[in-house]
C-alpha cells in the first residue's frame, strides 16, 4: 500500500513507541501534520520554535528516549537552534524534523531555504536532508539509533516538501535495538583497584543515561566503599543529597571547600560525566596539561576518553551498567571514612542559609519548598543568578527531579515545566525562573493552559539581568549598562492566559500563595519581589562594587 511520506513517518514513531511530539506549524511539513492526525501519537502545539525544542529536550531527558519536535523552514529551524544547543551539551537524545524548500528548487535561495547541513553540522550528532521517500525508513531508523548511540544527542533531519508528500509502498523498519552492555564486574573491579591505594579518593558523577535503579547502586557503591561523591553541574538529583556520602556539586559557583577538595584528591573516579569545563571551573581546579592525580574515566563514548584529560584508566561504558558492577564489588580496604565524613560536613555547612536583603529571601523560599515539597515534585530552571539559591538550598531527594539545562540556556526552566507537567500529570512541577529568563519562553503560557499543562512558576524579580550585573559590578563597577529590565506585572499577565497568578512582597505570604497555586489546578505564576541589593548568595551588590573598586584602587 502507497503512503505518503508524512505516514510513513508517523508510523515509524509510532512503531518507535513515541507517545508525544511537540510542534510549531509549518506549510512545509504539511503531509507530517496530516501522518499525525490519526496516528494516536499527542501533538503539542507551541508558540514559537525554540519554546517547542526545549520541551523536546526535556521529554527526552525525562524519559531517555528522543524527544520529538517538528518544525518550519528557515526562520522555524532557526529559532529552534537553542533547543539543539542544549540536547547537544546536555547528552540528551532528540530529533529536530525540519521542513524544506523543494529539492527542484534548491541553490536559487528560495523563499526560507537553508542548507541544514551546513547550518546544524557543528550543533548536533548528525544533520542530514532525505531526498528520497523510498529511504525514508532507513533514515528514521538511522536518526533514532545516532540520537541514542555511545554519547546521546540531537538530530537533524530536513524533509523537502516535495518528498515529504510524495507516494511510496515501503515496509516500515523496526526500532532499532540498543547492543546489550558486557560483563563490566572486570572493568569494575580494576578501577577500585586503581584507587586502592589513594589517601583522598573522590567519585564524581554525570552525564547520560542514569536511571532510579543506577542513583539506587550508586548509593550502595558510596555507602559501602565509604568514598565522598561529588554530583556534576545540574546532576543533583542523581544522588539523594541527604546520603552522608554527598558531598555537594560542581557548578558554577561551587562551595569553594569542594572545589579545594577537587584539586586536593589523589585520585578521581569519574562516571558518566564529560568533566567539563563548569565541573572544573574553566579547567583551573584540574589543568589538563598536569593533572597531577590519578584519573579513572567511565564513559559510554569513546571519543570522550582523553579528548580533555587523559586518563590513567579509560572505560568505555554506559553508567548504569558499571555502577551496578560497582555495587555487586565487596568493600575495598577500609575504605576512606574520615575523608568522607570531612566532604559531607563541608556540604552541610555550604547549606547553612546567608542572610539576603529585603523583605522576600530566597534562601527562605527555596528551603521552605525542600521541606514541604513532595520528594517526588520535579524542579526546572533556566540560567541567572536565581539558580544559585536553588542549587545551593535545595534538597534533591530522588532521580530525575531536576530538570535544567548543563548549557546554561536561559527561558529553559518554563518549556521544561511545561514538558514535564504533561508527562507526569500528577506530580508537582515547579520551575524556579529570573525575570529575565521567564520573559524569554513565557509565551509558552498559552501552550500549557491549551493542553492541561499545570506548572506553578515562581520568578524572582530583581529588575535585572542578574548574572551579567554580577560579573559587571566585578569588573566596571558602578557603569550599569544593557542590564535592567521594564517588567510587566507577571501575575497579571499568567491570569490574562488563562492561568493563577500572585505578587508576593513579603516571604512569610510565600507558603501560602503556594498553596493556593497548586491548589487552583492550573498554571500558576508566583511573583517575587527581590530586593536588588540580592545579588548572589553570599554576596551583596553594594558589597561586590566595594570590592571591585577596591581590587582597582
Amino acid at each position: 500500500m502507497k503512503r505518503h511520506g508524512g505516514k510513513i513517518l508517523a508510523d515509524h514513531l509510532k512503531l518507535f513507541g513515541v507517545r508525544r511530539v511537540f510542534s510549531v506549524p509549518g506549510e512545509s511539513f504539511l503531509a507530517a501534520l496530516d501522518g499525525l492526525y490519526d496516528s494516536g501519537i499527542e501533538n503539542v502545539v507551541c508558540r514559537q520554535e525554540g519554546g517547542a525544542a526545549m520541551m523536546a529536550e526535556a521529554h527526552g531527558k525525562m524519559t531517555g528516549t528522543p524527544g520529538i519536535a517538528f518544525v518550519t523552514r528557515g526562520p522555524g529551524a532557526t529559532n529552534a537552534s537553542a533547543g539543539v544547543h542544549i540536547a547537544m551539551q546536555d547528552s540528551t537524545p532528540m530529533i529536530l524534523f525540519v521542513g524544506q524548500i523543494e529539492t527542484g528548487h534548491r541553490d536559487r535561495e528560495a523563499f526560507q531555504e537553508v542548507d541544514y547541513r551546513r547550518v546544524f553540522g557543528g550543533l548536533a550528532k548528525w544533520a542530514t536532508e532525505i531526498d528520497q521517500i523510498e529511504r525514508l525508513p532507513e533514515y528514521l531508523a538511522r536518526a533514532w539509533s545516532v540520537a541514542m548511540s555511545g554519547r546521546p544527542g540531537p538530530v537533524v533531519l530536513a524533509l523537502p516538501e516535495d518528498m515529504l508528500s510524495g507516494l511510496a509502498d515501503v515496509p516500515d523498519r523496526a526500532c532499532p535495538r540498543p547492543a546489550l552492555a558486557g560483563d563490566m564486574a572486570s572493568p569494575a573491579a580494576g578501577a577500585m583497584a586503581a584507587i586502592a591505594g589513594a589517601r583522598r579518593p573522590l567519585v564524581i558523577v554525570g552525564g547520560p543515561h542514569w536511571s532510579p535503579a543506577a542513583a539506587a547502586d550508586l548509593a550502595n557503591f558510596a555507602a559501602l566503599q565509604q568514598v565522598p561523591v561529588a554530583l556534576g553541574f545540574r546532576r543533583q538529583d542523581y544522588l539523594d543529597n541527604r546520603h552522608p556520602n554527598y558531598a555537594g556539586d560542581l557548578n558554577v559557583g561551587p562551595n569553594p571547600r569542594l572545589a579545594q577538595r577537587l584539586r586536593d584528591a589523589d585520585a578521581l573516579l569519574v562516571i558518566g560525566s564529560r568533566l567539563g569545563d563548569i565541573e572544573t571551573q574553566g579547567y583551573t581546579n584540574l589543568d589538563p596539561a598536569s593533572l597531577g592525580k590519578r584519573l579513572i574515566h567511565v564513559h559510554a563514548d569513546a571519543d570522550e576518553l582523553g579528548r580533555v584529560y587523559q586518563p590513567d584508566l579509560a572505560i568505555e561504558a554506559r553508567a548504569p551498567e558499571f555502577v551496578a558492577a560497582l555495587a555487586a564489588l565487596p568493600k575495598s580496604g577500609p575504605g576512606w571514612a574520615d575523608w568522607t565524613s570531612a566532604a559531607r560536613a563541608d556540604y552541610e555547612a555550604w547549606a547553612k542559609p546567608f542572610a539576603s536583603p529585603g523583605d522576600v529571601r530566597q534562601e527562605d523560599v527555596i528551603g521552605w519548598l525542600s521541606a514541604n515539597l513532595p520528594e517526588d515534585a520535579i524542579l526546572t530552571n533556566g540560567a541567572g543568578n536565581y539558580a544559585a539559591w536553588l542549587h545551593r538550598y535545595y534538597c534533591y531527594k530522588r532521580f530525575r527531579t531536576q530538570l535544567s539545562p548543563t548549557s546554561g540556556s536561559m527561558g529553559y526552566g518554563f518549556p521544561a515545566a511545561v514538558a514535564a507537567s504533561l508527562e507526569y500529570p500528577d506530580r508537582t512541577v515547579v520551575c524556579l525562573a529570573g525575570d529575565g529568563c521567564f520573559q524569554m519562553t513565557l509565551n509558552e503560557m498559552s501552550t500549557a493552559v491549551q493542553h492541561g499543562a499545570k506548572p506553578v512558576v515562581i520568578v524572582a524579580n530583581n529588575g535585572r539581568y542578574g548574572t551579567i550585573r554580577m560579573h559587571q559590578e566585578k569588573h566596571y563597577p558602578g557603569r550599569v549598562s544593557g542590564t535592567m529590565l521594564a517588567n510587566p506585572d507577571f501575575a497579571a499577565l499568567a491570569r490574562a492566559y488563562g492561568g493563577h497568578g500572585e505578587l508576593v512582597t513579603r516571604g512569610e505570604d510565600f507558603p501560602a500563595a503556594f498553596g493556593r497555586a497548586v491548589a487552583s489546578g492550573k498554571l500558576s505564576v508566583i511573583e517575587l519581589t527581590i530586593d536588588p541589593e540580592a545579588l548572589s548568595t553570599g554576596q551583596t551588590l553594594s558589597a561586590a562594587r566595594k570590592a571591585a573598586e577596591a581590587a582597582r584602587a
